[in-house]
């Protein structure tokens, strides 16, 4: 997958595209049917995808709570996995945002991806105030020379399949509801960094992951199936994990700790994806170590038999 992310030099085997546009926060399923309509109708053309980098909602509003789902490496991983051979991630800054939603089509689509068809959800919205439509695209894409396909929104449950969805019942410690929305479990990502090795004293050596910038699920302890992506120890594993500030040793930045089962060997520095299938419990303070050994004792035979039955 080619990542692009100048749309004003483009080089002409990057051009000409049938691309999906949107922030594809979580790639969901219905992020992921407009990228198989982005696919059939042009199945000539490479298969393409066009995001923002920042998330305009943290480009707006920069001091706002974390809320996204994946970061941009983690989006990228995602759709590259889905086929997508070209990714035009586009520096999200003032000039951008300024652009009318004509001025967006002509400059951005047409004449600097020189896309042949687009693909946006019936609510996409662009341009200075969000004030462009899929409507007015499809009028712009008759009058530039490029194809426009509005797809519909996909519901489940009553509910419309969204990010916003897939982060409440996150929130709510929901994480296979959020997995039957983004049709996959819902991963954090990112390099195992250092910590207090408490872990490692308690009998549970942990991998410490930071989930800054990211949507904070309920805090609380999950069972988690851990890919271990590179490295001499690269392969999938099971696990349970803590989510969350660790108010028995007075910390209060959240992180994600992971402990893997049967597993010995040296992760610093070592990108893991864990995935979360089960809130277990809420996040706890306990009177003494003992406490906290026994309880997690029983989360590791609960983690393990509840990812045995997957």
């Amino acid at each position: 997958m080619r990542i692009i992310r100048d749309y004003q030099f483009v080089d002409p085997e990057n051009r000409g595209a049938s691309a999906a546009i949107g922030n594809f926060d979580g790639v969901h399923l219905g992020h992921q049917s407009v990228i198989d309509l982005a696919r059939q109708a042009a199945p000539d053309a490479p298969l393409g995808i066009v995001t923002f980098e920042p998330h305009p909602r943290e480009f707006f509003a920069h001091d706002a709570p974390p809320f996204r789902l994946m970061s941009r490496e983690a989006r990228a991983s995602r759709l590259e996995k889905l086929g997508v051979a070209r990714l035009y991630e586009l520096n999200f800054n003032a000039a951008l945002a300024a652009l009318s939603p004509k001025g967006f089509a002509h400059k951005v689509i047409a004449q600097g991806f020189g896309l042949k068809h687009v693909i946006v959800g019936a609510d996409f919205c662009f341009g200075q105030g969000r004030a462009g439509t899929a409507t007015h695209l499809r009028q712009f894409g008759q009058d530039m020379g490029f194809g426009v396909t509005i797809a519909p929104l996909i519901e489940q449950a009553e509910e419309t399949v969204s990010s916003t969805a897939i982060r409440r019942a996150l929130s709510d410690g929901d994480p296979r509801l959020a997995a039957s929305m983004l049709g996959h479990w819902h991963r954090i990502e990112g390099p195992v960094i250092g910590g207090e090795q408490r872990g490692r004293e308690l009998g549970y050596p942990t991998a410490n992951m930071s989930i800054d910038g990211l949507h904070p699920p309920a805090f609380g302890v999950y069972a988690v199936l851990v890919d271990v992506l590179e490295g001499p120890h690269a392969g999938s594993y099971n696990g349970v994990a803590s989510m969350g500030v660790r108010p028995m040793f007075g910390e209060n930045r959240p992180n994600l700790e992971t402990f893997i089962f049967d597993f010995q060997g040296d992760l610093y520095g070592t990108a893991l994806s864990v995935a979360l299938v089960d809130h277990l419990r809420p996040e706890e303070n306990f009177d003494g170590l003992n406490a906290l050994i026994a309880q997690m004792d029983a989360d590791s035979a609960e983690a393990r038999k509840i990812l045995s039955a997957l």
